[in-house]
C-alpha cells in the first residue's frame, strides 16, 4: 500500500543548504550492525483555553471553553538501510529530516585504525546546521548549559509535511 504524501514528501537535500535551525529529536536508534530504520508516526497537539468568572466572594459563577487541534504524521512506508546512530529531527516548518552517523576514525589514537562511536545528543532540543548532504548537530551539556557538544551527521532524507 502506498500513502500518497510519501511520494511527494522526499524533498531535495539542497532545500536545506547552509541553514541553521532549532530542531527537535522525535526518534533515535543506534546499532553498530546494519539495521532498517523506519520513521515513526508522530502527533502534535496545541490547545487554547478561555475562562471568565463573575460574582461576589460568596457567589461566584465561572464558565470556560477550550479548543485542541492535533496534526499527525503516519509511519513512513519503507525503510532506510543504515548503521550507527540515526535520528529523526522535526524541523520548525513540520518537515522531518532523517540523519545518520556511522563510527568515525579516531585520529587522536596512536594506532591507525582506531574508531569511535558517533556522539548522540543527550537532549531532544538541538541546533542543526544543514550544509549540502551534512547536518552538524550541536546541543548543550552540563547543569548550567554552558558547554556544548557536536557531531556531523549525513542527511538520509527530508520528508515533507503530510
Amino acid at each position: 500500500m502506498r500513502i500518497p504524501w510519501v511520494a511527494a514528501a522526499i524533498l531535495p537535500i539542497s532545500a536545506l543548504a547552509a541553514t541553521k535551525l532549532d530542531v527537535t529529536v522525535i526518534d533515535r536508534q543506534d546499532s553498530e550492525s546494519g539495521y532498517s530504520y523506519i520513521v515513526p508516526a508522530t502527533a502534535m497537539a496545541s490547545s487554547t483555553a478561555d475562562a471568565s468568572c463573575s460574582g461576589t466572594a460568596a457567589n461566584v459563577n465561572c464558565s470556560g471553553s477550550s479548543r485542541t487541534s492535533t496534526t499527525g504524521t503516519p509511519v513512513l512506508v519503507g525503510s532506510y538501510s543504515v548503521r550507527g546512530a540515526t535520528l529523526s529531527l522535526r524541523l520548525p516548518d513540520g518537515r522531518v529530516a532523517v540523519v545518520n552517523c556511522e563510527s568515525k576514525a579516531n585520529h587522536t589514537e596512536w594506532t591507525g585504525n582506531a574508531i569511535r562511536s558517533c556522539r548522540i545528543p543527550s537532549t531532544d532540543r538541538l541546533k542543526a546546521e544543514f550544509n549540502g548532504e551534512k547536518a552538524k548537530l550541536t546541543w548543550t551539556v552540563g547543569i548550567d548549559d554552558k558547554k556544548t557538544q557536536s557531531e556531523t551527521y549525513r542527511i538520509v532524507a527530508v520528508l515533507g509535511r503530510p
